[in-house]
């Protein structure tokens, strides 16, 4: 397609202006004859399409669709390459009015008199005074510039048909009107152009409705001109309508001008943008995969980062599960992902050096340190994340266990409590005689003994509510009320105990008979009563250890415990005596017992009892503490295991990482042989992964056990994946270094001698063996190589200029890579940014712009879109509208280095 907007505007316009007042002085009676308004209705509308199409719109009826100005000024828009005034969206009449004086107000200002058509006629859908408005916009831009041998316009598109259908037989064009009634001058057009089209021979003058349609249905199909005319209508009519004939054949003329003549230029511009669509999919491409990549990360991270505590210990083994499968199943393929984000970027960077374009340069945050700093901090956040959950199996444990411990202490303090404020506010020594009162008060300080023993349990109650709350424990509130009632509880008691003694003490003159065996029993029996029941809670006190260290600690406190239970039972047999004393001096006295010790409940059987249970107790406690002395055995061997296991995977990897440096160096052969040898190297090391999975393995089970340490090895899991997936890294990247460099020799034409001479020059200069050469070491070999870059004024501005080549984000360091590039390019020769602009002055027919339909008439489609979305408007003197800068879009495509 041509360009109907770029209307020379330096032309003559007082001619243009003659022509358009003699083409508005049409008859507008004969307007209304029913087959030309017919023919004109057709034509006008399918060219108003034609062009409304581009804006992803059409009209149905002419009259009809722009009475609102709105797709008229758009129609205008597109044509001219121009914006109009902003449109009225209103409804109303006035804003359609001023909307359609906005277009006829442009089509005057490009030297259009328009005569009787007013704004007024278009809203009110004249269809006379409509198409006549369209035919002038069709004469304006799409048959004004036309010119052949300084005729134009009319002449000239009629000049421009006798001559390309002259060979031809039968046909004999003089007008615009009966001379293509029967369609062989429309048939010798398309042939004349394209003969692989039309078979003309076949053609007959005596069928003119087969001749027209076959022209009209080739146009459509093969030359994009949409059909605007009906055979029939044509045929049909004794003298088909000037106008709707010329704004067809106008199409032609504009569709074959100068095809042939870009051929050429077309073919080295597609070869030149093709490989900037290339380069530019695989920019897309890296953007896309780097993006996808950073929000994987950016999405996963705030999960590593969540410390939202959960309530029990299985709670937080459930998330420890999550993340392992986090470990083994998400984050692998996302690692090989980011392994080939680096390959891409680094295959990209060479491609583009090769085709002697500028550098990618990723969007803002997408470059690969971005990727390596998000990575970091990923792994940052997985350390920290598994580090909080074994402190919290750990933390939710010592809950666990102190609120058991809290529950068994607190119902042990609930059943001593039990009936004890019942017994406290009992008056029974009102009645009681003198002894029975003193008995009662000596009652009473064993009961008093009994509760200051208490006390220390009540206290523990509290401390271990206390550190409850401190821990954060989940069932707070249930653990502080239970604790509040005791402590409650406890102050009733001490007030009820101090009032009963104190109502004893009152009566305590007039009692004066004691049992002192009674009240030695009492005071004995009381505090061993005590110490066999803190014995036997000691006995079923839970533990937990993490350590042989810790269970050895537990065992040697319990075998002490034993040691002293030989005392004790001579405590509990001496007390025992003194109730068999009793019973002997009531025998042999005649004394008659009332059955029960008035200073004590604490009764002979029931310190039997209870020493039976604690004797029970006591192997039941020598098994658990053996049960975990082996448990942690176990852990030890576990750790033993993964230590031994640990070390040696560790020290593979350092000397793997070692030998890859040294292989990235010393490679020797040619570039497919060193590529081979890498590979196979690859594999070699992916034939270890068995170890890495088996040390993982180990590693679970040591979770599992709920092992935090490890005093065999200083490795520890993370610092082994860590290491392994640099080592697949490493590899990776050594292998694509080597592509790259075949990549390089291929397109450059370098021989493989050259290639071992530049590694041995650059080889000879890295003392360190980095892999990269600084600032001064780059210079003396430039020196070796018979670069003239000695310490002066023209030598130092030579390098700075090298350097800027080989090293342009200014990092001070120069690779191979970038060195081969270098060194390639000053013995090869490319494309040069000035071919593209010949090219593109051939397409511009030797203009100094080019415009959009010119691009699409002589590019493939994809290609011509691409240009147009990315050249510049031209600005020149010379500019007319739509025009565009090739020249500055050549350049661009080489960087600026080839200005």
């Amino acid at each position: 397609m041509v360009d109907y907007h770029a209307a020379n505007n330096q032309s003559s316009v007082g001619g243009v202006q003659t022509y358009m007042e003699q083409e508005n002085d049409w008859d507008r009676d004969l307007l209304l004859d029913p087959a030309w308004e017919k023919q004109q209705r057709k034509t006008f509308t399918a060219w108003c399409n034609s062009h409304l199409r581009k804006s992803g719109t059409q009209i149905e009826n002419i009259e009809e669709d722009f009475r609102d100005g709105l797709k008229l000024m758009l129609l205008l828009e597109v044509i001219s390459g121009e914006r109009l005034a902003k449109p009225e969206r209103g409804k109303m009449r006035v804003h359609k009015i001023n909307n359609v004086n906005k277009a006829l107000d442009f089509i005057a200002s490009k030297g259009v008199k328009l005569v009787s058509i007013g704004a007024e006629e278009i809203v009110d859908g004249n269809a006379k005074m409509t198409l006549g408005m369209i035919w002038t916009i069709i004469l304006r831009f799409a048959i004004q510039d036309i010119s052949v041998e300084e005729t134009s316009a009319k002449e000239g598109l009629l000049l421009w048909c006798q001559r390309k259908t002259a060979p031809y037989k039968n046909v004999n064009v003089q007008n615009f009107h009966i001379s293509w009634k029967d369609g062989l001058a429309f048939n010798a057009l398309i042939h004349r152009h394209r003969p692989d089209l039309i078979d003309y021979d076949s053609l007959r003058k005596d069928d003119p409705v087969t001749n027209l349609n076959n022209a009209f249905e080739v146009a459509e199909k093969h030359l994009d001109i949409p059909k605007m005319l009906d055979a029939e209508d044509i045929v049909g009519t004794l003298r088909p309508d000037e106008k709707a004939i010329m704004t067809y054949v106008s199409c032609f003329y504009h569709a074959f001008s100068g095809a042939q003549k870009a051929e050429t230029a077309a073919n080295r511009i597609c070869k030149v943008l093709a490989v900037n669509q290339e380069n530019e999919q695989m920019m897309e491409d890296y953007e896309k995969l780097a993006s996808d990549l950073l929000e994987w990360i950016r999405r996963t991270i705030p999960w590593l980062e969540n410390r939202t505590q959960e309530k029990t210990v299985n709670d937080m083994q459930a998330k420890q599960e999550d993340f392992r499968d986090y470990r083994t199943v998400h984050k692998p393929p996302k690692v090989q992902e980011k392994c080939q984000l680096e390959i891409s970027f680094n295959t990209l960077q060479t491609k583009l050096r090769l085709s002697n374009r500028p550098a990618f340069m990723p969007s803002e945050g997408r470059m690969v340190s971005d990727i390596n700093g998000a990575w970091h901090t990923l792994e940052g956040a997985e350390k920290g994340y598994e580090e909080w959950i074994l402190s919290e199996i750990r933390r939710l444990e010592r809950l666990e266990h102190l609120a058991e411990k809290f529950h068994q202490k607190a119902a042990i303090h609930e059943s001593w409590t039990d009936g004890k404020e019942a017994m406290l506010t009992q008056k029974d020594y009102e009645t009681s005689t003198l002894s029975e009162v003193k008995a009662l008060l000596r009652k009473h300080e064993a009961f008093e003994s009994d509760l200051a023993a208490h006390q220390d349990r009540v206290e523990q109650i509290a401390a271990i509510a206390q550190e409850l709350n401190e821990l954060d424990y989940y069932d707070s509130a249930s653990v502080n009320a239970r604790c509040q009632k005791i402590c409650d509880q406890w102050d009733v008691l001490g007030a009820l105990t101090l009032s009963r003694k104190e109502s004893l003490e009152r009566t305590e003159k007039q009692l004066e008979s004691i049992d002192e065996l009674y009240l030695e029993y009492a005071k004995r029996a009381a505090p061993f009563n005590n110490w066999m029941e803190g014995a036997m809670e000691d006995l079923q006190d839970m533990f937990i250890v993490h350590n042989i260290e810790e269970i050895q600690g537990l065992i040697t406190a319990h075998e002490q415990f034993k040691s002293t239970l030989s005392e004790a039972n001579k405590e509990r047999e001496a007390i025992q005596a003194i109730q068999a004393e009793v019973q002997k001096i009531a025998q042999s006295n005649g004394i008659k017992l009332s059955g029960a010790n008035p200073y004590t409940t604490i009764t002979p059987e029931s310190i039997d009892n209870k020493w039976e249970k604690a004797m029970a107790m006591v192997p039941l406690r020598d098994n658990a503490l053996q049960e975990e002395l082996n448990k942690q055995n176990s852990n030890d061997t576990l750790r033993a295991t993964f230590a031994t296991q640990a070390n040696t995977v560790g020290a593979y990897i350092q000397a793997k990482m070692e030998e890859i440096g040294r292989i990235s160096i010393e490679m020797n052969g040619t570039l497919e042989d060193q590529l081979t040898n890498l590979r196979d190297y690859q594999t070699t090391i992916l034939s270890y992964m068995p170890e890495i999975n088996k040390l993982e393995g180990c590693h679970q089970l040591i979770q599992e056990a709920l092992i935090f340490d490890n005093q065999y090895t200083s490795y520890t899991m993370e610092h082994l994946r860590v290491g392994w997936e640099q080592l697949l890294t490493t590899i990776a990247r050594t292998i694509n270094e080597v592509e790259n460099q075949i990549l390089t020799r291929d397109a450059k034409g370098i021989s493989q001698e050259q290639l071992y001479e530049y590694r041995a020059s650059f080889n000879h200069f890295d003392k360190d063996h980095s892999g990269a050469l600084m600032a001064e070491e780059f210079k003396a070999c430039l020196i070796s190589l018979g670069y003239d870059v000695e310490n002066d004024k023209q030598g130092d501005s030579e390098f700075a200029r090298i350097m800027g080549i080989v090293d342009p984000n200014g990092s001070g360091a120069v690779t191979f890579q970038a060195f081969i590039d270098f060194m390639s390019r000053e013995t090869t020769d490319t494309d040069t940014a000035d071919q593209v602009i010949a090219s593109f002055k051939i397409l511009a027919a030797d203009k100094t712009f080019i415009t959009a339909e010119e691009l699409r008439r002589e590019l493939p489609p994809d290609q011509a879109e691409y240009c147009i979305a990315r050249m510049a408007p031209y600005s020149g003197p010379d500019a007319v509208p739509g025009a565009l800068d090739y020249m500055s879009f050549s350049t661009a495509l080489y960087g600026e280095s080839d200005l």
